[in-house]
């Protein structure tokens, strides 16, 4: 059945937004003069709870402080571009009356960049859940369970469409009915094995799915 509301992740997800974030990671890692582990290590968590709970150089120092460090070699100029299908996703669930929420492991900052200013579509989505909303972030499903408190529904009701498996992990342990793998950041058998119900290339695959559900 059509969903009451989709809940979608924002980078990797809504914008192509990884490799401005990972080229941030490298300039901060390069700075600091530490070996770079691998960045897939951040995709789709915050980067405080990495800091705080993963092994690496930055153990000791304050994962919040270095987070906001990291956002400081994002530049100004670095807006992301849509993911393919992000704009007719939006019209579609308009069409069909389907609800929107972003859930995102990002500041509100960046959500006013790249889903106000890059997208401009912030004012279609009912509600919104950042980094700064939830104590615990993905792949803890607070965030979804946050989101579908706000929307009013149960999340056995909702879609989540998510490109990594911390994202994936989080909207399942939250109940969420249907968990749509979106393959720009992960590989397509990395996302069903964290329990994404499907994967598709893009945006527009899930378009196709909401219009014929």
């Amino acid at each position: 059945m059509r969903p009451a509301a989709l809940l979608l992740d924002l980078d990797g997800t809504l914008v192509d937004s990884e490799p401005i974030h990972r080229a941030a990671y490298r300039a901060f890692f390069t700075e600091r003069g530490w070996a770079a582990p691998d960045l897939a290590l951040f995709t789709g968590r915050r980067a405080e709870d990495v800091f705080a709970v993963e092994p690496g150089p930055w153990e000791g120092h304050d994962a919040e402080a270095l987070a906001a460090e990291v956002m400081g070699f994002v530049h100004a100029g670095d807006d992301p571009d849509p993911i393919h299908g992000a704009l007719a996703l939006v019209e579609t669930a308009g069409r069909y009356g389907v609800r929107l929420a972003v859930v995102t492991s990002a500041g509100p900052a960046w959500v006013d960049r790249a889903v106000g200013e890059a997208l401009d579509v912030l004012h279609l989505v009912e509600v919104v859940v950042t980094a700064q909303d939830v104590v615990d972030g993905k792949p803890d499903p607070a965030g979804y369970e946050l989101a579908c408190t706000r929307l009013g529904v149960s999340p056995a009701q909702t879609w989540a469409v998510e490109d990594s498996p911390a994202g994936v992990r989080a909207a399942v342990a939250a109940g969420v009915g249907d968990v749509i793998g979106i393959d720009t950041t992960h590989p397509r058998q990395e996302l069903l094995d964290a329990g994404a119900t499907s994967v598709v290339g893009d945006l527009v695959g899930v378009v196709e799915l909401l219009a014929s559900a």
